[in-house]
C-alpha cells in the first residue's frame, strides 16, 4: 500500500537516489526501513522480508556496490546512493549470467532466499571474479537458506565465474 506521509501531516524526509539505474525522488517517514521503501513504495518485490533482524540475507541489495541488508538500513541512508535490486540485474529479454547459473545448477529450491543469494553472488564476483569455494562460503555467511544444502548455490557461483 502506497502512502503519502506529507498529506498525513507526519514528519518526512526527502530522498533522492538511483534504483536500478533510474532516478528516484520521494518523501518518506524518518523511520522507514529501506526494505519497506523498496518493496512497498517502489514495487521491487524481489527483495524479500524474512527475519527482519539482518540475519538471513533475504532482503540483500547492493548500495553503492556493497551488499546491504535492507531490513536494517533506514530509507534515509539511501540518500544520494545507487541501489541495485535483483530486478535490476536483467532486462526484459534475458537473465543475468548469475541468474542463469542459479537456474542451471539448481541453486534454489523454494526460491524465497534466491534474490538475496543472487545479490550476494554479484557482490562477491565483482570484487573477486574467481573465488575459491572457501571464499564463496564466506561471502554467503550472511545468507540463510532453509531448503537446500548449499551445494547448488556454491555450484551456481562457480558456474557464474566461468561464464
Amino acid at each position: 500500500m502506497k502512502t503519502n506521509p506529507e498529506k498525513a501531516g507526519a514528519e518526512v524526509i526527502r530522498l533522492s537516489f538511483r534504483l536500478n539505474g533510474e532516478p528516484v525522488q520521494l518523501t518518506v517517514p524518518p523511520v522507514m526501513r529501506a526494505v519497506d521503501l523498496i518493496r512497498n513504495e517502489l514495487g521491487q518485490t524481489g527483495t524479500k522480508i524474512s527475519c527482519g533482524i539482518g540475519r538471513c540475507g533475504a532482503c540483500s541489495v547492493l548500495v553503492n556496490g556493497k551488499l546491504a541488508v535492507s531490513c536494517l538500513t533506514l530509507a534515509y541512508q539511501l540518500e544520494g546512493a545507487s541501489v541495485e535490486t535483483v530486478e535490476g540485474l536483467s532486462d526484459q529479454n534475458e537473465v543475468h549470467p548469475i541468474q542463469e547459473a542459479f537456474l542451471e545448477e539448481g541453486g534454489f529450491q523454494c526460491g524465497y532466499c534466491t534474490p538475496g543469494m543472487v545479490m550476494a553472488a554479484k557482490c562477491l564476483l565483482e570484487s573477486n571474479p574467481k573465488p575459491s569455494e572457501a571464499a564463496i562460503q564466506e561471502a554467503f555467511s550472511g545468507n540463510l537458506c532453509r531448503c537446500t544444502g548449499y551445494g547448488g548455490i556454491i555450484r551456481s557461483v562457480q558456474r557464474a565465474c566461468s561464464s
